[in-house]
């Protein structure tokens, strides 16, 4: 059986859904059917090679300097924005 749940931003979970987390917490994990990973098991890892999150086009204004600050470095800039932003939404969904 496959159980499939999707929790979409903003969504509280409820009472019994905490029980039941605060119930996993408590159990033990038996590692003893997986085997250790040497040292330099992820030495080649790669993030981000099979995942790419969905984009959508938006048009944005920005003031000249804030612009030129970001093309300063060449080509990407617009992957520099959406790390920027990618950084401030996970910093303050942390202190929610």
């Amino acid at each position: 059986m496959r159980v499939v749940y999707e929790l979409k931003p903003g969504t509280k979970i409820t009472e019994e859904q905490r029980k039941m987390l605060r119930a996993l917490k408590d159990r033990p994990i038996d590692f003893s059917d997986i085997p250790e990973l040497p040292p330099d098991a992820f030495k080649d890892a790669v993030r981000g090679k099979f995942y790419r999150p969905v984009k959508q086009a938006v048009s944005l204004r920005l003031d000249a300097d804030v612009l030129a600050w970001l093309k300063r470095d060449g080509e990407g800039y617009q992957t520099r924005v959406n790390r920027m932003l990618r950084e401030r939404m996970l910093a303050e969904l942390k202190q929610v």
